[in-house]
């Protein structure tokens, strides 16, 4: 008589939230790896150097140009643009596109709250997206060239944030993109196996939340000082460059962001 077959052992339930990156699970687990990578470094790294140097704005006209014209003033800065911004935000996004309109919701296998983010996520990379490439085509291709002329960088950023309509897309931008970038960063954290466990994952998503809402009221703050009445009617170019041999008449100490030459202090 044979024996009785014995039992298979019940499957142990996933964890909640995602699964980490296993090799061998299909020829994209490099693809994906170089994709969670690469929003955490160097495009995380990027954003939030983005939303430090705008929150300058909120010291004035002149010192925002200031900021511009350090950033532009780096080594090899157009090799950096292109290697650590442009190439790898475009990689991170087709290929993000892909994946959302790849994947679908697992219902019968995640919580809610797991869908909700899994959804959010991929409609926040969307926003984030569409706004990115308006954003770099207004404010670094077209119209007046900020890397020659970064005393205008506070006038053109004013006067695309008087429209409002304009204003209200940064803002739901602003607060997309942080979305985005704060539940990918604990995404990292699952899928390269750095929060083992729901409890190391839910008390590592009060952390990424915090950050999250952190840069997204720094980013608001600094969007504001764009429209901040104290700096309304900003120059068109608070630091021009003065051609060889021609003096340029004393700048209006009325003009925010620029320096009383005959008394102490700015005069905003």
């Amino acid at each position: 008589m044979a024996a009785a077959a014995t039992p298979a052992p019940p499957a142990t339930p996933p964890l909640k939230g995602v699964q980490p990156l296993r090799a061998g699970e299909g020829h994209s687990f490099l693809w994906r790896k170089l994709h969670s990578l690469s929003g955490i470094v160097p495009i995380g790294a990027f954003l939030i150097e983005h939303i430090v140097s705008n929150f300058e704005a909120t010291n004035g006209p002149l010192a925002y140009a200031q900021q511009v014209k350090f950033l532009n003033s780096l080594p090899l800065v157009r090799v950096l643009e292109w290697a650590f911004i442009f190439i790898p935000l475009a990689f991170h996004a087709l290929y993000g596109v892909f994946i959302a309109f790849r994947g679908r919701s697992n219902v019968n296998v995640y919580p809610w709250a797991g869908n909700f983010g899994y959804l959010m996520q991929r409609v926040t990379g969307i926003i984030a997206l569409l706004y990115i490439v308006q954003h770099v085509w207004r404010q670094r291709f077209a119209g007046v060239q900020l890397p020659e002329h970064p005393g205008a960088a506070f006038h053109k950023v004013q006067v695309e944030l008087h429209n409002p309509w304009m204003l209200a897309i940064y803002v739901i931008a602003m607060i997309a993109t942080c979305w985005h970038f704060a539940y990918g960063i604990w995404l990292f954290a699952a899928k390269w196996g750095i929060t083992p466990g729901n409890k190391a994952r839910k008390n590592f998503g009060y952390v990424c939340a915090a950050f999250g809402t952190g840069l997204c009221i720094l980013g608001l703050v600094g969007m504001y000082a764009f429209i901040n009445p104290k700096y309304a009617n900003a120059p068109a170019d608070v630091m021009p460059e003065q051609p060889a041999g021609i003096a340029l008449p004393a700048p209006s100490v009325n003009a925010p962001g620029v320096t009383n030459p005959n008394q102490p202090g700015e005069v905003r």
